[in-house]
This record gives C-alpha cells, structure tokens and sequence, in this order.
C-alpha cells in the first residue's frame, strides 16, 4: 500500500479512537447528572409563633447549610406545610419525623425553656431537627445539637454535628413527593393539602426538660 493511503488510514484511525475515547469520557458526567439526589422541599409555617421568627429563620438555615438533599422554605400565606410551627408557655417539643412532603408534624417552641435561660435559635433548631427524624441524645455535649437542654443553658450552639447531618441525608436519601403518598388510609387528620387526604404523622410530640 504507498505510504499516503498508511498516512491517511492511521490517521483515520486514530481520529475514531480520539472520538470514541471523548465520548466514554463523557459518559459518567452525563450518568452523574443523572444519578445526582433530588431535594426534598419541607414547608414551614411560623405564623403562630409570634416573637420566634428570628430563631426559625436561624436555625432554618443552619439546617440548609448542613444538609444538601432535604430544604426547608417558608410556606405561602394561608398555604400548606409540613412543618407548622407555634408559640406556647410550655417546654419545647415537636412531633418526631421524618416528615414527608404532604404529611405534617407540629413544633412546639415554649417559653419555659427561654424563662429558664436556654437559648432561642437552639431551641427551634433542635425541635426542627425532631421535624428531620433525630431523637434526642441526651445527656450530650453542646456540639450535639440533639442534646438540647442537657448541654445546660450556656450552651448556644445551633449547628447539628457531623452525625446528626448524615443520619438527617440518609432519612432523606431518596426523594419523596405528595404523589408518593396519594392514597394513604389509616390516618387522619390534616386539611389544606393539594393531592392528598386525610394524612397526618402519626407519632407523638417528644423533648422533656
């Protein structure tokens, strides 16, 4: 064969490989942009617990900061949340979770626990992490966030720790929607739902002093 027809085989050749090469490479971009965790949108409704807005704000976005598949935004005027959030002269405490877009928990922030000396933005923190699905873990240090109370009231830390951000991703690993949940029955309870009925979470309030 004369060596123009070699040269513009090999070169043929090698433009195909080059080709094939950029196109597998691209492959796992692609199939990681598919792959990547869809977030989960909780609302929150603050509108009966007046004097705590700041708090909330505050301990919502430290929870945004630390967790990346599981967002908590302000509901709508009027509209419907999963999170509903009020004021009351008891102890602190909220229904645990975690709660499903559709469903609805209760957070209760008390002033007691504020009378006491116990810090506000901890405070809805700590309840808003019961509204994720973590427990208690007290008596615990203050870098825990869970430990609430026990950490004593010079403690002001509102940041949940390494453990408590995992333990909230892996309750939220895999999204979840209203559709997801059309069609429950054996629960009863909350209006003002688009596309569900008569789903509530069914477990009871937890935190003590």
């Amino acid at each position: 064969m004369p060596l123009a027809t070699w040269i513009k085989a090999g070169t043929s050749a090698t433009t195909l490989v080059l080709a094939m090469a950029g196109s597998a490479s691209a492959a796992p971009a692609v199939e990681q942009a598919d792959t990547q965790a869809a977030v989960v949108t909780l609302r929150y409704d603050d509108s009966r617990a007046p004097g705590w807005e700041a708090a909330i704000a505050a301990g919502v976005a430290s929870w945004n900061a630390g967790v990346t598949n599981v967002k908590l935004v302000e509901a709508a005027p009027g509209g419907a949340a999963e999170i509903v959030i009020v004021a009351t002269s008891g102890w602190p405490q909220a229904t645990l979770g975690p709660v499903r877009p559709g469903r609805q928990v209760r957070v209760e922030l008390g002033s007691q626990a504020v009378n006491q000396g116990y810090n506000k933005t901890r405070i809805a923190a700590h309840e808003l992490g019961h509204s994720l699905g973590l427990p208690d873990t007290k008596p615990g240090p203050c870098s825990q966030l869970m430990s609430g109370s026990s950490a004593g009231t010079a403690c002001t830390s509102a940041v949940p720790n390494a453990t408590e951000r995992s333990r909230v991703q892996s309750n939220y690993a895999n999204a979840f929607t209203a559709s997801d949940i059309t069609g429950v029955t054996g629960v009863t309870g909350v209006t003002g739902v688009t596309g569900v009925t008569g789903v509530t979470h069914s477990r009871t309030l937890v935190d003590a002093p």
